[in-house]
């Protein structure tokens, strides 16, 4: 049985609408991939330009599977609408989310495309020995 290596590891990943668009649909954030067999236990979004569309948009956060790292959430209200720190819906009091092969941090759009916006994910896990 594998056990805890080197503690905490940290992924961050990258969004500007300048460099990545908007356009409704999957959208893979720049930055560190999570490897395969990770266990995500938490994740912070840093809004540095607040998020804005011409209709209602939603943007929701995954690694493994369809928002596991954040719910889709209306551009208008937490974590979308203001800029600073935020806590992901993933984090030390939902269940972790285990990797099964090499995973892109990936921003879903949702209703309506996006017009402006820059943000940072920093998602912790941590690998199991071999």
């Amino acid at each position: 049985m594998g056990k805890i290596a080197n503690s905490k590891r940290v992924a961050r990943a990258e969004y500007s609408f300048a460099v990545d668009g908007g356009a409704v649909g999957d959208i893979a954030l720049r930055g560190q991939n999570i490897p395969s067999g990770a266990i995500i236990t938490d994740v912070l979004i840093k809004v540095g330009t607040a998020l804005t569309s011409g209709d209602a948009a939603t943007v929701a956060l995954k690694a493994e599977s369809a928002a596991d790292l954040n719910a889709a959430d209306a551009i208008a209200g937490a974590p979308w609408s203001t800029t600073g720190v935020k806590r992901g819906d993933l984090d030390a009091d939902t269940a972790p989310v285990l990797t099964t092969a090499d995973r892109t941090i990936t921003a879903t759009v949702g209703t309506a495309a996006l017009t402006a916006g820059v943000f940072t994910v920093l998602v912790e896990y941590h690998e199991l020995a071999a």
